[in-house]
């Protein structure tokens, strides 16, 4: 099940880039301002991958739309809160009537693949293969407990295998494999992909701890809310013993993984990742000339 790592054929002793996205619900939406700093840059990367948000963010650029272009997207998407939440009840295979049935079903339990087909740009196509860029979707096996690679066949079910938050989104059947979302394992999937002749752009968007508070979350927001603190704690856990080639934070401060509609806020608060980015990525370059 898990892929073989895309490679490339070197053409100049200068680097391939290879752009990393990580976890984070709404707080992936900062990956944007991200790709907007490469496409200003004039980089393309040769490999992208992602996990959870960062996946379905990845793929759309793989697929060839520009920062730009995704950041049109969102607002276009989310601009109209009722029409968000009507497609997102038509994604949703729970009932009610479930909490007193056994099974999958629960009352907000949601078809991933039926929402990025409600929510993905036309332009994302059906296979890997299409993709304009080699792209990597991580999921978690479930039942193995083991990280998962996705990079070829059809794109749908392996990013909805990424982003299926346990309780949230269902998981994916894959191969026999049931996948959940690959936050559960690796929110920030870089470690398989630094070597020599790459340079490793990673991209965390994981909740930074907040300042002591009494209240007490809702239940869903809890959900939530504990798989952003496993995400932040892994990738802690990865950095402090192989950091990537550039590591990037570009979630802002005070944003849940649920805060869609704060859409335009969390793109604000990502703008100086924009510059990092820049700056980082020149530098590098011009170390490895």
């Amino acid at each position: 099940m898990t892929s073989a790592l895309p490679t490339t054929h070197k053409v100049s002793s200068k680097p391939e880039l290879v752009l990393v996205l990580g976890s984070g619900g709404a707080r992936g939406l900062s990956h944007i301002p991200v790709l907007e700093a490469l496409d200003e840059l004039g980089l393309k990367p040769a490999l992208i991958a992602g996990s959870s948000m960062g996946a379905i963010v990845g793929a759309a650029y793989a697929a060839g739309l520009s920062g730009r272009d995704l950041r049109a997207h969102v607002e276009a998407s989310f601009r109209d809160r009722a029409r968000v939440i009507a497609r997102l009840l038509e994604a949703r295979i729970g009932k009610i009537a479930d909490l007193w049935r056994g099974g999958l079903g629960n009352p907000v339990l949601i078809d991933g693949e039926r929402l990025l087909d409600l929510f993905w740009p036309q332009a994302v196509p059906d296979r890997f293969e299409e993709l304009g860029i080699p792209f990597l979707s991580v999921a978690t096996d479930y039942h193995l407990h083991d990280e998962v690679m996705l990079g070829s066949g059809p794109l749908t079910p392996a990013v909805a295998a990424s982003l299926a938050i346990p309780g949230l989104v269902k998981p994916v059947t894959i191969g026999g494999r049931v996948l959940i979302d690959g936050g559960a394992i690796n929110p920030l999937p870089y470690d398989r992909l630094l070597g020599p002749g790459r340079l490793v752009l990673a991209v965390d968007t994981s909740a930074p701890a907040t300042v002591s508070d009494s209240r007490v979350p809702e239940p869903l927001e809890a959900m939530v809310g504990v798989s952003q603190i496993l995400t932040r704690a892994l990738v802690q856990r990865m950095i402090e013993r192989q950091p990537p080639d550039i590591l990037i934070r570009a979630g802002g401060e005070g944003f849940g993984g649920l805060d869609f509609f704060r859409w335009q806020a969390i793109l604000d608060a990502a703008q100086p990742a924009k510059d990092e980015v820049k700056r980082r990525l020149s530098e590098a370059l011009e170390r490895a000339a």
